[in-house]
């Protein structure tokens, strides 16, 4: 299994929440964020993965999210 099927399984679990990079980063103990960022930038707008601005379902902090719709 690879980093982008962890994110993606994971993203779609919380569904329809929206996660952070740094949560997903932290709950899949990924070694930096940009494997997070870099991975959520690839599902953004595909399969009903979208990105923007919005609160953290897990930290509760306003910033860049993914979700599935």
């Amino acid at each position: 299994m690879t980093v982008f099927d962890d994110v993606e399984r994971f993203v779609s679990r919380l569904s329809p929440e929206p996660v952070c990079d740094d949560c997903i980063t932290e709950k899949l103990g990924l070694s930096i964020r940009q494997h997070a960022n870099h991975k959520t930038r690839e599902l953004a707008g595909s399969n009903g993965f979208e990105r923007r601005k919005d609160l953290c379902s897990l930290c509760g902090v306003t910033k860049l999210v993914i979700r599935r719709h």
